[in-house]
């Protein structure tokens, strides 16, 4: 395997392992010229309904369905009613809008109009019937797909369409030969395989699911991205049937090294550290591939473990394998803070964000090292332009108001940095919000109290680490017997980031209270086997 191929794989599971809120910009030099162009013919003629639409179907590729939408609506006021060669473009991206916002009524009265028009337009039969499918008006959805059969008898989309209507009509056994159908006509194109795979979650079969994710990632490159993605979502609800089809898929293949490469990388992201370190040294250890990134990743672990001299080697045998380095210099300047080593730590991250000035990562790491290192002012200049990078990413701004506040003993501005997180827009009891440690610094417990208990009763916490910040919050809160509950439920569910549970210090978001508590290492020497080879 090429070293690009496995450093897409990387970006791929860092990318699905990760969810993150971003403003759609459009980046791409088409869309910024298709942009301006409507923008400078609206400004002559406002009244222009086919630039309306259009500008709605940018709006609608660039997933902004409300401005898509409002441009498409004004489009209609203009447009002659009896035109229908003009009508029947903006129909059709009225119906894609109303269809991702899950307006299925709307949608179905905009296709049918189409299809008065057209009433052989497979594309438009085919969203009709995926429509009615999502109304649960199954029956005309199977009407729809075998009138899709009929245009084209080979069409995979129609197999899959009916398998999954089957599916919601308990024929499981007749969805199971349909979807086997489709793949027997190009079973050398991945998306086929993904197309079953829907099919056999719907059926609640991840096992099989499972396998035709794995071998879609194996057939080509066309579908990688996405079948990584749904091995990543598959995981957080069912980590043990991912890791058997990974483990099947390597004893039919063992000197593959991306499907170690996938399993380490999975392993990784639910925090077992030992697991994941076991497949990137067998990658090494066999020759299976070089790739730098083995090593980096292998000084997380071992970070994340607490084993900071063999990360240390490990991240500077990254940095020395090649000049795209950034990340592996971040990883070092983690790991010599952790070393108290803060002045190497920052000349790390440094040369870091020479390679990239907005990393955010990299200004984080040298936000703490500077604290470590007595720099507080120069801290607090750091988590600004990181914040300046990513305004929602609500860890950079309780750090900042740790700083302002312990530290530069601004108060003011800390309390603002601490309100800033409250005001961004994450779900109520989304645990990345970190909203609880915001009230709890604001000095608002009760409302802290109310956050992290419904946190825990509705979070889904496949690998522990809700409970771990759970533990963090109730040890910063004074309940010390809550967090030695939120202590144990996450190492029994395998959280096993040593250096978060023994070293871990900034702001209020560890559990540093907690360390000096008897049962604090009890605990820890009975789940001992997480940390230790």
């Amino acid at each position: 395997m090429r070293i690009l191929r496995f450093t897409a794989i990387a970006l791929l599971l860092g990318a699905a392992s990760f969810s993150a809120k971003a403003q759609m910009t459009y980046s791409d030099p088409m869309s910024q010229a298709l942009a301006k162009a409507y923008e400078e013919l609206l400004e002559e003629d406002p009244r222009d309904p086919e630039t309306l639409v259009r500008r709605a179907d940018l709006y609608y590729a660039h997933h902004d369905y409300v401005k898509a939408l409002d441009d498409v609506n004004t489009a209609f006021k203009y447009f002659d009613p009896n035109d229908a060669e003009a009508l029947y473009p903006a129909y059709q991206v009225r119906a894609r809008i109303y269809q991702r916002q899950k307006k299925y009524a709307e949608a179905l009265a905009d296709l049918n109009k189409i299809l008065e028009m057209a009433p052989q337009e497979y594309g438009t039969i085919f969203q009709r019937a995926n429509v009615l499918y999502e109304m649960g008006r199954y029956n005309e959805a199977k009407a729809d797909y075998n009138l899709m059969l009929r245009l084209n008898p080979a069409s995979q989309d129609a197999l899959l369409g009916l398998a999954r209507v089957d599916v919601k009509q308990n024929n499981l056994g007749t969805a199971n030969e349909l979807a086997d159908r489709a793949v027997a006509l190009t079973p050398n194109r991945s998306e086929i395989y993904l197309g079953r795979a829907s099919v056999r979650r719907l059926m609640g079969n991840d096992p099989g699911a499972v396998e035709d994710y794995i071998t879609a990632i194996s057939v080509d490159d066309q579908s990688t991205g996405n079948a990584l993605a749904y091995l990543v979502e598959t995981s957080r609800h069912n980590y043990p049937v991912v890791m058997a089809g990974l483990s099947n898929a390597i004893s039919k293949a063992p000197r593959n090294g991306m499907f170690y490469f996938i399993r380490a990388m999975i392993a990784q992201g639910h925090c077992h550290y030992l697991a994941a370190i076991a497949d990137y040294d067998k990658i090494i250890n066999e020759n299976l591939d070089s790739y730098p990134g083995l090593n980096g990743a292998l000084a997380e672990c071992f970070y994340y473990l607490g084993k900071y001299d063999r990360a240390l080697l490990n991240a500077d045998f990254a940095i020395s394998a090649t000049e795209y380095n950034g990340p592996y210099y971040v990883t070092k300047s983690l790991i010599l803070t952790a070393k108290g080593e803060a002045a190497d730590a920052v000349a790390a991250a440094e040369k870091a964000l020479e390679k990239d000035p907005e990393l955010i990562d990299a200004l984080r790491a040298k936000a703490l090292a500077m604290v470590a290192n007595g720099q507080s002012a120069e801290a607090s200049v750091a988590l600004s332009e990181a914040a300046m990078v990513n305004p929602e990413n609500p860890e950079l701004q309780i750090l900042r108001g740790w700083v302002l506040t312990d530290y530069r003993h601004q108060e003011r501005n800390g309390k603002r940095a601490y309100e800033m997180v409250l005001d961004m827009e994450y779900d109520d009891y989304d645990v990345k919000s970190l909203r609880g440690f915001a009230l709890l610094a604001l000095d608002r417990k009760e409302e802290a109290d109310k956050w992290m208990a419904n946190v825990l009763k509705s979070a889904d916490d496949y690998d522990g680490e809700v409970n771990y910040l759970a533990a963090c919050y109730y040890s910063q809160a004074g309940l010390t017997e809550r967090a030695l509950r939120c202590m144990e439920t996450s190492l029994e569910k395998g959280y096993a980031n040593y250096h978060n549970w023994t070293k871990a210090s900034a702001a209020n978001l560890n559990c540093a209270p907690l360390r000096s508590n008897p049962e604090f290492d009890t605990l820890l020497k009975k789940y001992s086997h997480l940390f230790n080879n």
